[in-house]
């Protein structure tokens, strides 16, 4: 008899962590054997309970060890054989490469029907990649779209520096006196960013930097290659 697969679950939102408890369970095989609401809280279950899986939600503030990529980068470092899947709002492309580029091979949008949670799981505990259907939507049409073009279409390290710093307050003339850079640069990779996004408004450039955690960012070095103006 094959053993169960064990899956901790997180998220913030109580409604959402117990629709997920509730999709897993409804996949034999699958077994909830720990739920945490924040990083602080997940971790400590991750440290006491053997698991097969993570499913974790990518926007969960308030813990210790932070969210969205910055908590991601952490567990992968912290528990580097453990497959997550993330559940998210979002389907940026620029986010889908980020969360690849760390070691994620399966992510779940909210929207979707939440049987794909276990799907997912499933999937990732056989060492295979899994995308929900609206996620995998915005995968194909990238691929489309970015045709002979390469990843023009992802953000540089320059360019979600300055978004970082513009999100948590920052001026242009702060940002350009803070990386020694020029106004118009900084202006330039700003809005070059946010194209790159599909984001036209300064609300919407915060919007999407609460959703996945790119205010926790870590600023990122010099040695980032970008053009200068």
């Amino acid at each position: 008899m094959q053993a169960s697969v064990r899956v901790v679950v997180a998220d913030d939102h109580p409604v959402i962590l117990f629709g997920a408890e509730h999709a897993l369970l409804k996949f034999p095989g699958l077994q909830v054997v720990g739920r945490a609401r924040q990083s602080t809280e997940l971790v400590s279950v991750l440290q006491t309970t053997a698991c097969d899986v993570l499913v974790t939600d990518l926007a969960m503030p308030g813990g210790q060890y932070g969210d969205g990529l910055q908590l991601i980068g952490y567990l992968r470092r912290t528990f580097p054989n453990l497959p997550i899947v993330v559940l998210t709002m979002l389907e940026n492309v620029a986010l889908l490469k980020r969360l690849s580029d760390l070691g994620v091979t399966a992510v779940v949008n909210k929207s979707d029907d939440l049987s794909h949670i276990g799907l997912a799981v499933q999937h990732v505990s056989h060492n295979l990649e899994y995308m929900s259907p609206s996620v995998k939507t915005a995968l194909d049409a990238l691929r489309i779209s970015s045709r002979g073009k390469g990843t023009e279409a992802m953000l540089s390290g320059r360019e979600l520096e300055v978004v970082r710093l513009f999100v948590s307050g920052l001026t242009i003339k702060e940002i350009s006196t803070l990386l020694n850079r020029s106004i118009k640069t900084i202006s330039t990779q700003k809005n070059t960013a946010m194209r790159k996004l599909g984001i036209d408004r300064d609300s919407e450039l915060f919007q999407y930097a609460q959703s996945n955690g790119l205010l926790n960012l870590s600023s990122h070095s010099a040695d980032d290659t970008g053009d200068e103006s």
